[in-house]
């Protein structure tokens, strides 16, 4: 499974629930299509996963989870990363390159009026989750560990900060803050 297969198989998924801004509905759904899959597939897909979550790891993404969130610990950061992964792909990557714009989505502003964390920690699981389904076995050892690259020494400030987080993501924390 490459990247371009396992966006699709999330856009499944989202098809098939209810509401598809519900994350774990897309990660139950996810990990059952995934399951569904041959044992190779269902093994590069955990690859892909941790992939992404590399590539999500950014200082203003991390900024962006910290206001939405009301603070966010790295694993806060992880499940609100398995959140966006559950968005689907052109938010994902519209997300990654402008965190901010991540005010332009509904269930943003609903968790803004309704207080409620943007997190998926079940989204972070789907391919182990799957494999396990899929053989009774857990997924065999291999080189998982991410390699999540340097933060921005420009975004090393205290998330805290109301001024510079509406200075640096202004749609965000007018909703947020």
């Amino acid at each position: 499974m490459d990247e371009q297969k396992f966006w699709e198989l999330i856009e499944v998924a989202r098809g098939r629930v209810a509401d598809p801004y519900d994350s774990e509905a897309v990660a139950r759904e996810a990990t059952s299509l995934l399951a569904d899959r041959p044992v190779e597939e269902i093994v590069a897909a955990e690859r892909v996963l941790w992939d992404l979550m590399a590539e999500s790891y950014t200082g203003p993404l991390w900024a962006a989870a910290h206001t939405a969130n009301g603070g966010c610990s790295d694993d806060g950061f992880d499940y609100f990363c398995g959140w966006l992964i559950a968005q689907g792909r052109e938010v994902f990557e519209r997300s990654v390159a402008d965190p901010d714009t991540l005010a332009e989505l509904p269930v943003v502003h609903a968790s803004a009026t309704e207080g409620l964390d943007l997190e998926c920690e079940d989204m972070l699981g789907i391919a182990w989750n799957a494999h396990v389904t899929a053989t009774g076995e857990q997924l065999p050892a291999g080189p998982s560990a991410v390699r999540y690259p340097r933060l921005d020494p420009t975004w090393a400030f205290d998330f805290d900060d109301s001024g510079e987080i509406a200075r640096r993501l202004p749609r965000l924390a007018a909703l947020h803050l």
